[in-house]
């Protein structure tokens, strides 16, 4: 994974963090690493297929536990990871299909690491990752979800939504309950 990007996207965790906790919906265009931001958000007016699609289409490789769209080595791509019989894997989403381009399996490292946050988080919801993409742009129409991680807050399953609009971001956090 690029640098830049990596750093994006640990700048992003830690503002959707700080948002969680403080239980406010937070605007990242002043945090998110300029060029990597607005890359995302260029490309997000070309996405044929949505957050919500995408998480759908995953699901033919196990129960989605988060999704992202995001640039890596200069490529377009929606990865969702997925949880099956106590495995992890990252699926990618054609963006041109909307059908499951590619799987690997998460064995090891951050990836791993994140996954069983999320998947900790997941297992006490009762609502799907889907639904509060769905909620989220509602709230804010016009926008359009770039990503859904579910995290715990005070104890509490919550989905936090990335959204997009243009240049701006915002990022929300949903129950799951």
């Amino acid at each position: 994974m690029p640098k830049e990007l990596v750093m994006w996207n640990k700048t992003l965790a830690a503002v959707l963090t700080v948002g969680v906790v403080m239980g406010t919906t937070v605007s990242l265009s002043s945090f998110a690493n300029e060029s990597s931001g607005s890359t995302v958000a260029k490309y997000m007016r070309t996405a044929r297929v949505s957050l919500q699609k995408g998480l759908a289409a995953a699901e033919s490789e196990g129960q989605p536990i988060s999704g992202k769209f995001e640039v890596d080595g200069g490529h377009f791509q929606l990865a969702v990871y997925t949880a099956k019989d106590g495995k992890f894997s990252e699926v990618l989403v054609d963006q041109n299909t909307g059908k499951v381009a590619k799987s690997e399996a998460i064995t090891e490292g951050n990836e791993l690491a994140d996954a069983q946050k999320q998947m900790e988080a997941y297992s006490k919801s009762k609502t799907s990752l889907q639904t509060a993409v769905e909620r989220a742009e509602q709230t804010y129409r016009g926008y359009q979800a770039v990503s859904v991680t579910p995290t715990l807050s005070k104890g509490r399953p919550v989905a936090v939504v990335s959204l997009v609009q243009g240049t701006q971001f915002r990022s929300i956090a949903e129950p799951l309950e």
